[in-house]
């Protein structure tokens, strides 16, 4: 069975690349009717948060990624961890180093000042005699000393790590807490995972771990090294570019499915198709497509998708997520031409609720600019013969608040903006929006004429 997992440390929140990671996990996994199994790294004690913790099960909450099983926590399986230590040592596969900083420090400074680099050089690797006194030893694990150690990436390809490339590392700190290439080892393959599918930092670790993994007599998952997301410009995403707390997304507006979308297709693709339902990107999703090369954070591409997606969302459902974004027309008699006529104009939800805050909230204010360049000398005239006439219109759909326009154009024989303007500024305060058919068809013949009422005793005070 395909077993698949998500790593995360609870150190801060979870960003969108780990997001990536984890939906390309999981989709291997749903797509082979497999695991996805959710594992929180958090044997740095110190650096721990609860809060970050609740953070990442929020957010994968809001995506709608579920995982299998329960979480599992690393800090809930030190004696686990003790007990491969004790193994390895009794094995004679791991030993005690005696090593004080001084002595490694000394050691470093002597490997650059020949020009090499800096690793142990295992002096205790075969110790037999009497430990020093006053240092409490750290366990290193015995790394081969000669030959390749080599992987297959399902992304890179074949990789070839030279033994001399890996020292003896620490699988446990003086103090007993075991390291983080041992324990992920450990972990992945106790859990059953068939699949790591990560970021290529962790590229190198992967050596590291297969030692492990050999020393122990786990069976290797396949390895998927995941190349990075840059910004626009081709460099390292930082937070300023989109490298933020996935919740944040939900805070600016995006949808989770349009989320999903544009992270799929960071990395992954399928011939042209840009557009993916969930159920799509399960059926078709294979690790062996991944790019070897990075991706680009582009901004525009998520707007286009957010605001396909907030178009085809049924209105039930986007009323209910305007709530959250102060506008609540859930039971507004004329929620579905609102959204008809909104929907269109908003790339994210924030938008989306200003555009229907633009209609249903009466201008306060008008701006001084606009108004000028709206308001004419014969602007009260043609808005007079606008009211007079929607006075007496029998108004039962959209299309017969137009042809109330048409009949002031045809009337005073003037061009469409002569009445488009001022009217536009009259019902929102703005000189652009939604359609005025529509703003008047959601607003009505009363609150039509009283807003332009309002604006002309603007004009005139």
């Amino acid at each position: 069975m395909t077993t698949t997992r998500f790593a995360p440390s609870p150190t801060g929140y979870l960003h969108i690349g780990g997001l990536r990671t984890s939906l390309f996990s999981w989709l291997w996994a749903k797509k082979n009717e497999g695991q996805f199994l959710l594992r929180i790294e958090d044997t740095d004690l110190a650096r721990n948060s609860q809060e970050a913790v609740a953070a990442i099960l929020e957010a994968f909450d809001w995506v709608g990624m579920s995982y299998d099983g329960e979480a599992i926590f690393q800090s809930k399986r030190f004696d686990l961890y003790a007990k491969y230590i004790n193994q390895l040592l009794e094995e004679g596969k791991a030993y005690k180093c005696y090593m004080s900083k001084d002595e490694l420090a000394k050691l470093r400074e002597e490997q650059m000042a020949k020009g090499e680099r800096t690793r142990y050089d295992g002096r205790y690797r075969d110790f037999t005699g009497t430990p020093p006194e006053g240092i409490e030893p750290v366990i290193r694990i015995k790394a081969p000393q000669e030959g390749t150690i080599t992987f297959k990436d399902g992304v890179k390809g074949e990789i070839n790590i030279s033994a001399t490339e890996v020292d003896d590392f620490i699988i446990a700190r003086a103090d007993g807490t075991p390291t983080y290439n041992f324990v992920v080892a450990i972990d992945d393959a106790l859990m059953g995972l068939t699949d790591v599918i990560r970021g290529d930092d962790h590229l190198y670790n992967t050596p590291k771990q297969i030692i492990v993994y050999e020393a122990l007599g786990f069976k290797l998952p396949n390895f998927y090294h995941v190349a990075m997301i840059n910004n626009e410009q081709g460099k390292k995403l930082s937070k300023r570019d989109g490298a933020t707390d996935v919740m944040e997304y939900k805070t600016l507006g995006y949808l989770p499915e349009a989320l999903l979308n544009f992270l799929v297709r960071l990395g992954w693709s399928h011939g042209d198709q840009e557009i993916f339902s969930i159920e799509e990107m399960i059926a078709l999703f294979d690790p062996k497509n991944i790019n070897k090369s990075s991706s680009n954070y582009n901004l525009d591409k998520l707007l286009w998708l957010n605001a396909h997606y907030i178009k085809n969302k049924a209105h039930d459902e986007l009323a209910e997520l305007l709530v959250d974004f102060g506008v609540d027309i859930r039971n507004h008699e004329k929620r579905d031409l609102i959204l008809n006529a909104t929907k269109e104009r908003g790339k994210t939800l924030v938008e989306l609720a200003e555009q229907v805050k633009l209609i249903l909230n009466a201008p306060s204010e008008y701006n001084a600019k606009n108004f000028k360049k709206a308001f004419k000398a014969d602007t009260p005239e043609i808005l007079a013969l606008f009211m007079g006439l929607l006075k007496e219109a029998e108004l039962n759909e959209v299309a017969d608040y137009h042809k109330v326009i048409e009949a002031v154009v045809e009337q005073k024989e003037i061009g469409f903006g002569k009445i488009g303007m001022p009217l536009r500024v009259s019902l929102l305060g703005s000189m652009t929006g939604s359609g005025l058919d529509e703003i008047m068809a959601i607003l009505g013949k009363d609150e039509t004429i009283d807003r332009v009422k309002k604006a002309l005793a603007h004009k005139n005070s």
